[in-house]
């Protein structure tokens, strides 16, 4: 098992860091085939071979991702990706 570990600090309100996580959910979700479903503060997100959660505190995104095997490949790819988004999210 492979795993994407991302803490981001952010100073927005829980609207917002709520708002950034759904973006960040809604372009994995279409660049990845993956599904999401939030439960109170927490994002989960599944597809074959991935599983992993979005937690939101006032101060922090944290990301943590499984790969299985077939996705151990893509690993940097994904880690790249949720970066970038992450940018673009927290910094508008």
């Amino acid at each position: 098992m492979s795993v994407i570990d991302v803490h981001r600090a952010h100073s927005l309100d829980k609207d917002h860091a709520r708002q950034a996580a759904e973006t960040l959910a809604e372009d994995l979700s279409k660049q990845f085939d993956v599904n999401y479903q939030w439960e109170g503060d927490h994002l989960r997100f599944k597809r074959s071979g991935v599983k992993g959660h979005l937690n939101i505190t006032d101060t922090d995104l944290h990301i943590h991702l499984e790969l299985g095997m077939l996705l151990r490949p893509f690993k940097v790819r994904i880690e790249q990706e949720i970066h970038s988004q992450l940018d673009q999210i927290l910094s508008a």
